[in-house]
């Protein structure tokens, strides 16, 4: 029996997890994500880790949950994921050039026990892109499900010009701290 449950429906989530040879079950946690003002983008990410996390541990008491939430900070400026393509667009123009901070919230729930939050913070510094190379980016990936309005993992190179910290945490998921929160809870690559 499959003891871990992935609460996300994101394909670049349960990549990393299968590539580090972990088999979640995915549930998706359907919440929203909330955003307030009155929250730091770092304890805005752990809120809506935790919700979701919470949302599906409720309906599985059995298995361990993990979930997650990621958001992109420029400043005081919070990214999430872009409303249509005007909005991605905006989005990219603002980061182009600049260096913007990804705050990905880890939640893991283990049945009856405990829970475990935690945060990976990954400096990206974006290249400096006419409007024209924006465009065809976006044409290249799908936006709108992405926090920033950009994919890591297609061709970095094109608009990354370096990042300071953790890879994994600019796809979605920071496996650098899954993974020793999945062992803390029981599960090791291999196994359900």
């Amino acid at each position: 029996m499959n003891r871990l449950i992935l609460a996300s429906s994101s394909p670049r989530r349960i990549h990393l997890l299968r590539e580090s040879d972990f088999d979640p079950e995915v549930v998706s946690p359907e919440v929203d994500e909330l955003s307030c003002d009155f929250l730091t983008p770092q304890e805005l990410a752990l809120f809506n880790a935790n919700r979701k996390a919470a949302a599906v541990a409720t309906r599985h008491p059995e298995k361990v949950v993990l979930a997650a939430d990621t958001i992109v900070a420029l400043g005081r400026e919070v990214f999430g994921k872009p409303r249509d393509f005007d909005d991605a667009r905006r989005m990219l123009k603002m980061l182009v050039g600049r260096t913007h901070v990804v705050i990905t919230g880890v939640a893991l729930i283990r049945p009856k026990m405990w829970g475990a939050l935690q945060v990976e913070r990954t400096a990206v510094k974006f290249r400096a892109l006419p409007e024209i190379e924006i465009e065809r980016y976006l044409e290249t990936i799908s936006p709108l499900d992405k926090a920033g309005a950009y994919a890591a993992q297609h061709a970095p190179d094109t608009i990354i010009e370096r990042v300071a910290g953790s890879f994994t945490n600019v796809i979605g998921l920071p496996m650098e701290i899954v993974v020793p929160m999945l062992e803390a809870a029981g599960i090791r690559p291999g196994q359900g």
